[in-house]
């Protein structure tokens, strides 16, 4: 690898150990016969994220033939279905939670999907502000895949939840209100 970079093996060293520190690439032993074992490093899946891809083209192209093939309401299920696959996955994750302490698990949990959320009480309800969204450029296309979220929050609350901004819509960030149990009963 030096020699085709053209640095010595030191800073080739350095610079694969770097990588594997920031978790994009992970070396495995080969054998190769007698003596040591030489290392093979291959990407991760996060290293393999670093080239470009094309899977907003795909995904838009899968939705929109998606769209033309199911009628609208069977394409509703499928995103429907795709949040409470998620919810049936931690539910039993969340029983017993106090509502902040589901907020903050929901928070954790659309982290995991690449969201980035913040919630705040607000007199007697809930806001949670999505910052990021990584259905964004999707979004644009088929904002039907909004429900993915609304529908996860709502189920994973066991409440209602109103959506009052939309970064679609040309807010800075999407914003749903969840009100207290004891205001819903």
């Amino acid at each position: 690898m030096a020699e085709a970079v053209g640095i010595n093996p030191i800073s080739v060293r350095h610079h694969l150990t770097n990588l594997q520190m920031e978790g994009l690439v992970e070396a495995q032993e080969e054998r190769h016969g007698v003596g040591r074992p030489r290392l093979v490093y291959i990407l991760t899946s996060e290293g393999m994220e670093r080239f470009p891809t094309r899977y907003l083209r795909l995904t838009n192209r899968l939705i929109a033939q998606m769209k033309e093939t199911l009628p609208a309401p069977a394409v509703s299920q499928l995103f429907g279905q795709i949040a409470e696959d998620l919810v049936s996955e931690y539910a039993n994750d969340v029983k017993g939670l106090s509502m902040e302490a589901r907020l903050d698990f929901v928070k954790d949990l659309l982290a995991q999907e690449g969201f980035t959320v913040e919630w705040e009480k607000k007199d007697d309800s809930y806001q949670i502000h999505e910052i990021s969204c990584p259905y964004y450029q999707i979004g644009i296309a088929h904002p039907e895949v909004c429900t993915v979220d609304q529908t996860l929050i709502s189920k994973m609350l066991a409440l209602p939840v109103n959506k009052v901004q939309c970064i679609l819509n040309g807010a800075a960030h999407c914003t749903y209100v969840v009100e207290s149990a004891a205001k819903t009963k």
